[in-house]
């Protein structure tokens, strides 16, 4: 089977879980005025969603590397689907944490089968390959939005939860069937001419994740892709809120919503792009201080009017989208491709700690000061600090594997020859 029919697959299993983040924010005022619960006691189960969606991602890579995205994805689409549509008839706050963490859990699953699938089929096209699947999961949402918001607006949130968990999960299982990892010798069979157009520093060689672990280079990756993670996922959980406070128009914020998931997924497709030629650590440095800008300008332009809050909150998206495709092409690049699936989902997991800030804790934030200045001020400064260490790590050598076995068993063969 051609490898592009796998790829377009595995971005159809991620638009269908894009809904699941980035749909979000329309169910959250329904929730509040059905049950009385407070922003930030709602808000929480974005946080528990995007941290099981990620700190889960390490095991599910570990278990994908052995046994392949196909099984592993079908049972995803069961628990997307499932958690999914459970929310609606969560009567208590700990069953809507329950329900969301598992729809998360399942989540994390296809992100990581689906993007290792990828990374693994194209070998001569990483930033690409990752900036499709990645934009799929960016962008998904933006078919879907309208629907869920008419479904909510002609009947209620809790049928809107009902349809789509049941779509979503069925059109995951059913792509499922066609994802599988390329046979052995896959890499040599690629066309010299494709590999030359590579223009990245590579390492060379294919790390486990505890051999991943022992390097410097993991820890800098994982710093800068946590304070980059955090200014998205803000927009992403609390637009609606945002869009509130600064007395932005219903159609306004409707056009925020569908915009934003086609801005993510263009700059997800096009920076991937860039990095196969300007090299990804460049691309980094420019990206992220790009970001920086746009965090700024929420703030200072949002408010302004409808038409800026739309603008900003695009820019932000558009500069945002990049992290989950530069890193999972950088973990390839730093550690190989091997034991993509794992190695990655130890770096992804930042997502869960910034969704803590992005989701709950800037709400508490807001609730505690009555503006969202210092929310997204401070991301800004992290997004800042991330592009300053993106453009430094540009002279750091790669890693290599460790030679201190070899060198012990060179030691014992010649104490074997003394004696």
């Amino acid at each position: 089977m051609n490898r592009w029919i796998r790829l377009v697959a595995a971005v159809v299993a991620m638009i269908m879980i894009a809904n699941l983040q980035y749909a979000w924010t329309l169910f959250v005022k329904p929730i509040i005025a059905a049950t009385g619960w407070k922003l930030s006691d709602v808000q929480w189960g974005f946080t528990f969603f995007i941290a099981f969606e990620t700190w889960m991602m390490p095991l599910g890579g570990w278990v994908i590397d052995r046994i392949g995205a196909r099984y592993i994805m079908s049972v995803a689409g069961l628990m997307c689907g499932i958690g999914w549509a459970s929310i609606g008839h969560a009567h208590t706050l700990t069953s809507l944490y329950v329900f969301y963490s598992l729809a998360g859990f399942g989540a994390s699953l296809v992100y990581c089968g689906s993007l290792a699938v990828a990374l693994r089929w194209f070998p001569d096209r990483r930033g690409l390959a990752a900036g499709l699947i990645a934009g799929g999961f960016g962008s998904g949402a933006a078919l879907f939005i309208p629907i869920i918001r008419y479904i909510i607006r002609i009947q209620d949130y809790r049928a809107a939860f009902l349809y789509t968990g049941i779509a979503f999960g069925a059109i995951i299982i059913c792509a499922a069937q066609l994802l599988k990892n390329p046979p052995a010798g896959f890499l040599a069979a690629v066309p010299k001419a494709a590999k030359a157009k590579v223009q990245v520093r590579t390492s060379g060689v294919d790390m486990s994740p505890l051999e991943m672990l022992r390097t410097p280079h993991f820890y800098c990756l994982y710093a800068m892709m946590l304070m980059m993670g955090i200014g998205g996922l803000i927009v992403t959980a609390q637009a609606a809120p945002l869009a509130s406070t600064l007395k932005i128009s219903s159609a306004a914020l409707t056009l925020a919503l569908s915009l934003n998931p086609i801005a993510n997924g263009i700059s997800r497709v096009s920076w991937g792009w860039v990095s196969d030629h300007l090299g990804r650590q460049n691309t980094m440095a420019l990206a992220f201080l790009l970001q920086s800008a746009c965090l700024v300008g929420v703030v200072q332009l949002g408010g302004r009017s409808d038409a800026w809050f739309v603008a900003s909150l695009a820019l932000v998206f558009f500069t945002w989208g990049e992290v989950y495709v530069l890193f999972p092409s950088a973990a390839a690049d730093f550690f190989g491709s091997k034991h993509v699936s794992s190695n990655y989902g130890f770096l992804y997991s930042t997502k869960g700690v910034a969704s803590i800030v992005g989701g709950g804790l800037a709400a508490l934030i807001f609730e505690k000061m009555g503006s969202w200045n210092a929310v997204f001020y401070g991301s800004a400064i992290l997004a800042l600090l991330s592009s300053i260490m993106a453009f430094t790590i540009r002279a750091v050598p790669m890693p290599t594997k460790s030679q201190e076995p070899e060198l012990g068993q060179a030691q014992a063969t010649v104490a074997q020859a003394t004696d």
